[in-house]
Parts: C-alpha cells; structure tokens; sequence
C-alpha cells in the first residue's frame, strides 16, 4: 500500500469526492444555500445541531454564517435565543436519527420554524419525519459501515469520516455561494471574525 502523505490524501480526497458525483437532485448544496438565503430574506435566525463529528461541522458551518453576517446559533449554547416561525434550524443526522437530533427538530419544527436535516438515509432516517426539506449527502456512515467499494478492500475512512468530511466540503461550497447571494465581499466578512483570540 502506497501510504506517502501525498497519496494519502488524494485517497482520503477522491472518496470525499465521490458524494458529490453521486449526488442527488436537487444537490444538497442547492437546497442548503436556498434554505439560509431564504431565511435570511425574511429576517430569521439560524440554528445548527448535530453531534460527534457532525456536530463540530454544524459548528465550523454555523461560525461563518455569522461571518456572512447572520444571525447564526448553535443549539445547546448558552447565548442560544429560542426558534420562532421565521427560524431555519439546519440539523445532520448522518445516519439518519439521533434520539436527540430528533427532539431538537421536533421543538423547531413545533415552534413553525423551517426544519433542514442534512442525512446519508434519507428514506430510513426517523429525522426526516420532522423535517421540511431533505438534503441528501450520498456518504458512508456509521449506518453502513464496513461497506466496501468492491467487496474486497476495506474503507480508507472509517464510520462516518466520509459523511463528516463531506459536510465540511458542503459547507465550504455553501459559503462560497452565500457570498455571491448575500452581496458580502471580503472585508466585510473579515470585519465579523473574533478579535479576542
């Protein structure tokens, strides 16, 4: 096995890769950029939840869209304001469902906020019963695990690293393409990063 850090990463890169040559339509990336472009129209806040992994994508997502200059929020942070009609909640639920992934769409969604769940199972998911809109990422999971290319060699990424990688891929499309809809330019969104670092 060819393991230089160079060919590591062209691996690790080509299977990231691979969901979105296999990606559904509408793209997830469509349908994401939509859903906060949307929001953002009628003056909502914007939620992020996931967990694990997942999770600290949702984060990193949620740090630049308050770089573009919206009202962006993780769940479970103590500044976090309550979800109202006006409100997108994005949530990933890579596998499909989280026992709390899904209580936390089922408040947003009881509240009348728009409910995003990003997911790898999106007919087998119990999240996807609270959502608004499915956007579909087409990654290995933990829910098929183990599950081989060609039946033979094993995964470069294990569990849900391709799922968690993929999102991080998203997001950065996603944000590029906010730039461009939200009329945002550089300096004004470097004007929006911390200072007290």
């Amino acid at each position: 096995m060819d393991d230089t850090m160079s060919s590591l990463a062209t691996k690790i890169c080509n299977q990231i890769n691979s969901v979105f040559t296999n990606s559904a339509t509408p793209s997830p990336l469509s349908i994401t950029v939509d859903e906060i472009s949307s929001a953002a129209g009628r003056g909502g806040k914007i939620f992020v939840h996931g967990v694990g992994r997942e999770g600290l994508m949702m984060k990193a997502l949620c740090m630049r869209l308050a770089h573009l200059g919206l009202s962006a929020h993780c769940v479970g942070y103590m500044t976090t304001p309550p979800i109202s009609s006006s409100d997108l909640l994005i949530a990933s639920a890579g596998p499909g469902g989280f026992s709390t992934v899904d209580a936390i769409c089922s408040v947003a969604k009881s509240n009348g906020a728009r409910v995003l769940v990003l997911t790898a199972q999106p007919e087998s998911g119990s999240c996807v019963k609270y959502a608004s809109v499915v956007a579909y990422v087409a990654a290995q999971t933990m829910a098929n695990d183990g599950v081989t290319v060609d039946g033979n060699s094993p995964m470069l990424l294990p569990m849900g690293s391709v799922y968690e990688g993929a999102l991080f891929v998203l997001f950065e499309m996603v944000v590029y393409m906010l730039v461009s809809v939200l009329g945002q330019n550089t300096d004004q969104i470097r004007s929006r990063h911390t200072n007290l670092e």
